[in-house]
């Protein structure tokens, strides 16, 4: 395990006392039972931790507590059926039932953008903190994971102290997550690094009980797991620093796309070239039609938001031209439209009637069934709203999507979607659609035409199969 300390705390953990519950190691509580704190409830049981997953929300609670799992996530289902039946993993709505049995409570819940605006909605973590607190009785550690904005920490601490009863220590830390959705049990389990934002050794000692067991498994594995031990405010920056860093990547490779279809250039190969630098590398160099999820969208509006608060609006301006080019990339879809259906593209956008288009996907990425935020779902609004009629196939995403678009078509299979398809658009990644065969497709769509939104599709065996393909930032061939 590599360790790294801040200046003020260059001494490594002691061993760590009995946790205030009194039990061999911390007990955990989740509070937020969402895609976030159900995924690391179930994982951290799997670590042999006992955990307690808590969320107001009755309906979901019996279900977790049923071992139905509400998201799909690759591997999460065994996991959280294996621990309920070991005993180790619970769940409950009750906060006193929390307090009384938990050492170390991590926030989990959401942060969405405000209504009013692009700064966090914090009223979840205030709504958490707030009920917690008057149930403790002994000494506490909250630990933030949320994505939040630098300052939050700090609040939360006097939130806590003012809700607390007279006499109880309850001390704060924040540990923001790094999951990816599609990932996300391999990504607790296994994390690339783990960060510590503290103020106190004893917080230090408990979030390192809290996570022995992971670094242990880390030991097994012959791998390291760096921890950063840090401020309150690093801490929170980490997270939506990668996700902007990410965000500015995936967008300046959108913006060549532009570039290169301007000038007839093929932004595949560009990538490629330019991935080849080690400077730069070659991840989240795949032009398409830009990033979405409950993540990075918000969370760089909130970035920007905030940095404009605290005087430094200046630094982060280049993130609202990030921002506009993700959202340029879903319209480019309808002028491809257009032009392969031979549509005049006003300033309204095509008119599409009497097109049947099939849309393949619906997650905002592969492995998920998250539609917040979705590409692939705006470009199908978009196409809807261009009067075509439209079939949507998504191998898992089809009941979350039908609630963001209920009016237009849904079916279970890809080669229902394709049959009499006037037009076919890619734009979810599946691998089922990657591995999809152009001449088995070619017999059942009407016009052999598609869109490929993800460039995912190897596209010479499709131009090979008579399709008229067209890419995001490639050549017409």
């Amino acid at each position: 395990m590599t360790v790294q300390y801040p200046s003020t705390s260059p001494v490594q953990p002691q061993a760590t006392s009995t946790p205030p519950s009194g039990a061999p190691k911390p007990r955990l509580t989740f509070l937020g039972c969402g895609y976030l704190g159900s995924t690391y409830a179930a994982c951290f049981a799997e670590l042999g931790y006992e955990v307690l997953g808590v969320d107001i929300d009755e309906a979901k609670i019996a279900k977790l507590s049923a071992g139905e799992n509400p998201i799909h996530e690759p591997g999460l289902d065994e996991l959280l059926k294996h621990n309920l039946e070991s005993g180790r993993l619970k769940f409950t709505t009750s906060y006193a039932q929390a307090a009384e049995f938990g050492d170390v409570h991590f926030i989990c819940v959401d942060t969405p953008q405000r209504a009013d605006g692009e700064a966090a909605d914090l009223s979840y973590v205030e709504s958490v903190v707030t009920t917690l607190a008057p149930h403790l009785t002994r000494r506490t550690l909250i630990v933030g994971k949320s994505t939040v904005p630098v300052g939050t920490a700090n609040w939360v601490e006097e939130l806590a102290c003012k809700h607390a009863p007279d006499g109880v220590d309850v001390q704060i830390a924040w540990s923001p997550e790094f999951l990816r959705e599609g990932f996300a049990c391999e990504d607790v389990l296994r994390p690339n690094r783990v960060v510590f934002g503290v103020k106190s050794d004893w917080a230090r000692q408990m979030l390192y009980a809290a996570h022995k067991a992971l670094f242990e498994l880390a030991a097994t594995e012959d791998r390291e797991v760096p921890v950063v031990v840090t401020d309150y405010a690093t801490a929170e920056l980490v997270k939506v620093a990668a996700n902007a860093f990410l965000a500015t990547k995936i967008s300046f490779i959108n913006a060549m796309a532009e570039v290169c279809e301007a000038a007839g250039a093929d932004v595949t190969l560009l990538a490629k070239s330019i991935g080849y630098d080690s400077r730069i590398g070659n991840k989240f160099l795949r032009a398409g039609i830009g990033f979405g999820g409950g993540c990075l969208p918000k969370d760089i509006r909130a970035f920007q938001a905030r940095a404009q608060e605290i005087g430094a609006g200046e630094a982060l301006r280049f993130l609202h031209e990030v921002d506009l080019v993700n959202q340029r990339r879903r319209n480019r879809v309808l002028a491809l439209a257009a032009d392969l259906l031979d549509r005049p593209l006003g300033p309204a956008g095509p008119d599409l009637a009497g097109v049947r288009i099939a849309v393949l996907g619906a997650a905002f990425k592969p492995n998920t069934d998250d539609v917040r935020n979705s590409p692939g779902l705006a470009v199908a609004k978009a196409l809807a709203k261009a009067n075509a009629d439209i079939v949507i196939y998504d191998p898992e995403a089809t009941k979350n999507a039908r609630r963001e678009l209920p009016d237009v078509e849904y079916v279970t299979s890809l080669t229902e979607a394709v049959t009499g398809a006037d037009l076919t658009c890619v734009v979810t990644a599946w691998d089922e659609f990657r591995r999809a065969d152009p001449h088995a497709i070619g017999e059942l769509a009407s016009a052999r035409r598609i869109i490929d939104g993800m460039n995912c599709l190897d596209h010479a065996s499709w131009i090979a199969a008579g399709w008229d393909y067209r890419g995001m930032g490639r050549p017409i061939l």
